[in-house]
């Protein structure tokens, strides 16, 4: 039996990417439903999504709400039986679907799975996954490597990036979805953890291939994002209990040269801030137990991490 889809692309402004991305799901060669999940916007996206795209089914908020949060929203409104999380700046090809959902027919314990993301041009790799050092900070698998690299197995895989990536429902509601204490950025490194953690597999899909156009929401760099990159950094940090384990002292310096880096960088206490708001935001949550040992790169050294800090979040 085909497994229903169900596509999640929550939204905030940005109504021409969103546009674009419409247009390619709907060219897909599999059956499945598209559930945008407005945040809020003021271009009127919710309305224009009605008027163009009259078989997409439009979840409105109030206020925006956050990433994890209209994430949750989505798949609440659904009923797929995979779960496909998509940013409205990915450009998914026609078999993305198709390909995507080929792991979870092949094996009912695999619980995610990770698309081919890939920078304007597709020569060059945005990400297939996330991976994960010892002190849980998590990365863009294979940034900025060539396409053909993408079915490598290093970095290790933790799970799919949510801003291109699937989920099997019955893995999704049996671990509640994404945590929403945070606005954005680790909510999907986080459920990875948890998927894997309660023992379901992550997959890739190199040959599900959307070109991402780039952070269009966020902003690269601005103090919003630096500010609520670091809440969520503080807040997992917190949650895992990662400085009363092995990996404290390292995490701790880890911390300690990105937010004086940043500081020197941008002139303000944005990262800092936001670390320490999301350590307090955690504080009398229940903590996550220790993530499996298979989810985590151990071959990612100290300086490694640094350097992909560097990298990726330029900071």
């Amino acid at each position: 039996m085909s497994l229903s889809i169900d596509v999640i692309i929550p939204t905030f402004e940005g109504w021409e990417l969103t546009r674009r991305c419409l247009t390619n799901l709907g060219e897909q060669t599999i059956p499945h439903t598209v559930i945008v999940v407005d945040n809020a916007s003021t271009d009127g996206t919710p309305v224009k999504v009605r008027n163009a795209f009259p078989d997409v089914r439009v979840v409105e908020l109030d206020r925006n709400v956050g990433f994890p949060t209209a994430c949750n929203r989505g798949v609440a409104s659904g009923r797929g039986d995979v779960l496909v999380l998509l940013n409205n700046d990915v450009e998914p090809r026609r078999n993305f679907l198709e390909r995507l959902v080929r792991p979870f027919e092949k094996d009912a314990r695999v619980g995610s799975v990770a698309a081919l993301l890939v920078q304007p041009g597709e020569e060059r790799i945005d990400s297939i996954g996330l991976t994960a050092d010892p002190t849980l900070a998590g990365f863009p698998r294979l940034r900025g490597r060539p396409v053909g690299e993408a079915a490598s197995s290093e970095p290790r895989l933790v799970g799919p990036s949510g801003g291109g990536g699937a989920y099997r429902r019955e893995a999704w509601e049996a671990l509640g979805g994404l945590d929403d204490g945070v606005l954005a950025y680790g909510e999907d490194l986080d459920l990875a953890l948890r998927l894997r953690s309660a023992g379901w597999k992550a997959a890739t899909a190199p040959e599900a291939l959307g070109v991402h156009l780039g952070s269009a929401s966020f902003g690269r760099r601005s103090r919003w994002q630096r500010y609520q990159s670091g809440f969520a950094r503080g807040y997992f940090v917190r949650r895992y209990d990662v400085l009363r384990r092995s990996p404290a002292a390292r995490t701790l310096a880890t911390e300690l040269i990105v937010v004086i880096g940043d500081a020197v960088i941008s002139h303000d206490m944005s990262a800092l801030r936001g670390r320490v708001a999301g350590w307090r935001s955690a504080k009398g949550l229940e903590r996550r137990p220790p993530p499996a040992s298979e989810a985590i790169d151990q071959g990612i050294s100290f300086w490694e991490s640094l350097r992909l800090r560097r990298t990726v979040y330029g900071t």
